[in-house]
């Protein structure tokens, strides 16, 4: 009996979390880092703005991208430490250490987005 890995899942969730990470970061640095502070674009006012935050399918979006680009990012780092610092010896360290990471990470974001919203 072979002995089926979880690998396929994670990089299933580093595709993902890389394209969640180029389609919605780009477009959300330029809105709120640039267009709004310049003036390119009016803002929205901050009723307008904390009623969209503040609904559970935003919630739900945001929870989302955050959690693939966290996965996105622990998969990245990981294949980063064996191949560039040689450490295929600690495997399973880095391993735990890099997607334990993000799931406390997802879980924090969890905790803020149900408390602020």
């Amino acid at each position: 009996m072979t002995r089926r890995t979880v690998e396929p899942i994670l990089w299933l969730l580093f595709s993902s979390g890389g394209v969640m990470a180029a389609l919605f970061v780009p477009v959300l640095l330029f809105l709120f880092g640039l267009a709004f502070p310049l003036g390119w674009i009016t803002p929205p006012d901050h009723d307008h703005l904390q009623a969209v935050a503040s609904h559970p399918l935003t919630i739900i979006v945001v929870f989302v991208v955050f959690v693939l680009c966290l996965f996105h990012a622990a998969h990245r780092f990981r294949y980063t430490l064996y191949d560039g610092l040689q450490i295929k010896h600690l495997k399973e360290l880095v391993a735990v250490l890099c997607y334990g990471g993000a799931i406390v990470g997802s879980a924090l974001s969890a905790y803020v987005l149900l408390t602020v919203a």
